[in-house]
């Protein structure tokens, strides 16, 4: 009979692979039991022990929104991840490029980031949901992967901060009540160029996330945290990150990455990696 690995048990083996810099095989190859309600039982306690040393939750990342991704990652629904106060900066507060040795096989995605002026209710429609928003801005995640080869299953990339590395948000545009309706069409229709040096590394649009925009991966992860109790529901003043808008691309050193959008009143954005 197979015994289940506890949570805190996992919760250090994640968290010493990612101080160390340190790939590890995934958990569920050797804990068969690691479901994906078993995963977020492991990312509360990663949760936990990050904030007893001082880290701080600001807010949330949701992952594989991007649907045309999902047969490549063998996955076929969205996760959730934690952003701390340790693993987001604001583009114009960077001094220099953003140092990748900090992460483990680290690639990069152009998303878009929302601030919450208060806590979205499950069921709204995009009206109310928009009304929640207080400004977006366009952000690149630094994601990476612990387990050798971006190899996973859907729980293993709970387990592991859903992925998340880095948030590097741009210039924060507000929402205004009076554009609120031109933001909801917007935000289902504009484009992005991913450049990398100079040169169109991918292209993305806002319907390649949950096949209707940003709006709809935040009312996914609202509906999915009421029907999780344990998780912390969304709160005012939160920083909701919504997605990659392509696929996330491998970054090495010395490259300067670019997200160009078209078809939202949001500045572009670049980044510079060592």
């Amino acid at each position: 009979m197979t015994v289940p690995i506890s949570a805190a048990a996992h919760a250090r083996t994640i968290l010493a692979a990612h101080e160390h810099r340190r790939p590890i095989a995934p958990l569920t190859g050797w804990d068969p039991t690691l479901d994906l309600p078993a995963a977020y039982r492991v990312a509360a306690e990663v949760r936990r022990l990050r904030v007893a040393r001082g880290e701080r939750t600001v807010g949330r990342k949701i992952g594989f929104t991007n649907t045309t991704l999902w047969d490549r990652y063998g996955v076929r629904a969205p996760i959730w991840g934690d952003i701390y106060d340790t693993t987001l900066c604001d583009r114009a507060a960077l001094a220099g490029p953003v140092a990748l040795a900090a992460f483990v096989e680290p690639r990069i995605e152009p998303e878009i980031v929302f601030g919450l002026a208060r806590a979205p209710e499950p069921g709204m429609d995009a009206a109310a949901l928009i009304g929640c928003v207080a400004w977006a801005a366009a952000g690149f995640e630094i994601v990476q992967s612990l387990y050798p080869g971006w190899r996973f299953t859907a729980p293993d990339t709970v387990a592991a901060f859903g992925l998340h590395g880095l948030l590097v948000v741009g210039e924060r545009v507000p929402i205004i009540a009076a554009e609120r309706p031109t933001w909801i069409g917007r935000l289902e229709r504009f484009s992005v160029d991913l450049l990398r040096d100079g040169a169109l590394a991918e292209r993305g649009s806002g319907r390649n996330v949950m096949g209707k925009g940003p709006l709809a991966a935040l009312s996914h992860l609202v509906d999915v945290l009421a029907n999780d109790p344990p998780s912390p529901p969304l709160a005012a003043g939160e920083i909701i990150t919504t997605g990659t808008l392509t696929d996330a691309l491998p970054v090495a050193l010395g490259q300067r990455w670019q997200a160009r959008i078209d078809g939202l009143p949001l500045p572009d954005l670049d980044l510079t990696v060592i």
